[in-house]
């Protein structure tokens, strides 16, 4: 069974990343499977630190990045919005160029927060970063 409201829509969510940190990171959504959210994002000049390899912050950004869109994709977004609450993350190994993998899962989705796992993983499918990320899932104010 799916947990999405909302099929996760690859195209929509780039047309919303115009002038944002995830356009300029090269993070992209990918595609997703009934519970689970898949994104990337290339490691290069604008996501490596000065010592050469991958930024902690980068990968934090790809993980709350995932865990948005996740969570945005099973509410009704008629009603609710999703913001990031917390997020920690575990940088496991270092990755100095290629591309890094993010799959996002839910392990938690409340009425008012959802608490997601992502698991980052560099090109030969070794674990780099993991994450945990706290949304709050808020109604959208009246139109009245």
């Amino acid at each position: 069974m799916s947990i999405w409201f909302v099929e996760p829509d690859v195209e929509y969510a780039a047309s919303r990343n115009t002038e944002t940190a995830v356009r300029a990171l090269g993070i992209e959504i990918t595609g997703s499977t009934d519970d689970s959210l898949f994104g990337r994002m290339p490691v290069d000049g604008r996501t490596r630190q000065p010592g050469g390899v991958l930024h902690g912050g980068a990968s934090v950004v790809l993980a709350e990045t995932l865990a948005s869109w996740g969570a945005s994709f099973t509410v009704d977004p008629e009603k609710f919005y999703c913001v990031g609450m917390e997020i920690n993350a575990n940088h496991v190994r270092p990755v100095a160029d290629g591309w890094v993998t993010g799959t996002a899962t839910p392990l938690s989705r409340g009425r008012t927060t959802q608490v997601w796992d992502i698991r980052i993983t560099d090109d030969q499918g070794r674990l780099v970063c993991v994450s945990r990320c706290t949304m709050a899932i808020l109604a959208k104010p009246s139109q009245y």
